[in-house]
């Protein structure tokens, strides 16, 4: 097998690409290069950057993982109106379909961050409650201490003095 220039082996990845989505079989048989190779160059597109739905080329947009769609719609994140409509039309998908999923990524990070906050305060509760608890803690030892010292000094005073009771 011949090598290939790299305009044609674009134009090819491309052709196999949305909007085009040809098949990979027949490109195969156009240019006498094997489905494996071009298949090969398909992923190596996609792992490059280049926006594909995973597995066959004619899937459809809802079968993508949330990996395609977030890149998507990192991509589509500073575009205009406009822009937007022209980049869809040209990917072969709908405005609605980035914005619903940019909205479920927003949803995502904001699910995240209110999680966080929720455990940051009952963490917060928590050390709070332990403080009080090693302050009655530390309380009760002292009045067990202070205890003892009277026991103590009450059995000296005994010993040295006597019984007071039995007189």
């Amino acid at each position: 097998m011949k090598p290939v220039n790299k305009k044609l082996k674009q134009s090819i990845v491309q052709r196999m690409l949305p909007p085009n989505n040809e098949s990979v079989s027949q490109i195969a048989r156009e240019n006498g290069i094997s489905e494996t190779t071009l298949y090969k160059w398909k992923k190596a597109a996609k792992s490059n950057g280049a926006i594909t739905p995973s597995g066959n080329s004619g899937q459809p947009t809802e079968r993508w993982s949330t990996r395609e769609k977030f890149a998507i719609v990192v991509e589509t994140a500073t575009l205009s109106e406009i822009e937007l409509s022209e980049y869809c039309r040209t990917k072969g998908l709908f405005v609605e379909q980035v914005e619903a999923w940019r909205d479920a990524c927003m949803q995502a990070n904001g699910g995240i961050a209110e999680q966080a906050s929720k455990l940051q305060k009952d963490l917060r509760a928590k050390e709070q409650e332990n403080k009080a608890l090693s302050r009655e803690l530390r309380r009760k030892e002292a009045a067990l201490a202070e205890t003892a010292a009277l026991l103590v000094l009450r059995k000296k005073a005994q010993a040295i003095w006597g019984d007071q009771e039995d007189e």
